[in-house]
């Protein structure tokens, strides 16, 4: 993704989970040395794990927080929730009213969260194909004078990367342009 974003001179936005495999670190390092805009995931996206107490959560998020820095010399103050900040699946550790009071606390530690008003359906299986993934994103940006489109790009997901050119090229055509997501950007929250 990344070489194909250097050839369309377009900068995105990673929100990452944690590794401590070189290759991963270097995958950071590249992303803020490009001009992307790297934001926070969790460390671990174990739902379990992250979503069983608001403390759990910090834990997670810091401690890639801290392997960002190390790596970039950036804080990340953007983030997004596995799952999205509307996700069901914490009700099961956290209770029903965990996600809210998880996003006021991050919130008040000055974070800014981002959820999506376009998914690229590339997370509906292990590997959709192609055409799933462009007709997902072509027809879902309709409309939207502003979209934050939901890419994964993970290594199996290498129909993403085969639908991503076609992407960006039809959406240049249709007069669309391409940032990073700060602090200060619109947003779309669940």
């Amino acid at each position: 993704m990344l070489d194909i974003l250097a050839a369309y001179k377009i900068h995105g936005t990673f929100f990452v989970n944690g590794t401590n495999a070189s290759q991963g670190k270097e995958l950071y390092k590249r992303i803020v040395s490009e001009g992307h805009a790297i934001g926070n995931h969790t460390y671990s996206h174990d739902y379990e794990r992250i979503y069983t107490s608001i403390e759990s959560y910090l834990q997670d998020h810091r401690k890639l927080e801290t392997l960002i820095y190390e790596e970039t010399g950036i804080r990340p103050k953007i983030i997004r929730f596995p799952g999205g900040s509307n996700n069901t699946v914490s009700h099961r550790y956290g209770g029903k009213d965990f996600m809210r009071k998880l996003i006021q606390r991050m919130e008040e530690e000055g974070y800014q969260y981002f959820d999506w008003n376009v998914t690229s359906k590339d997370a509906s299986s292990a590997c959709p194909s192609k055409d799933t993934i462009i007709e997902a994103v072509l027809k879902n940006v309709e409309e939207k004078e502003n979209a934050i489109i939901l890419f994964h790009d993970s290594a199996a997901k290498t129909s993403t990367v085969e639908a991503l050119p076609i992407i960006i090229e039809a959406l240049k055509k249709k007069g669309y342009s391409f940032s990073t997501l700060t602090e200060d950007s619109y947003y779309v929250h669940f």
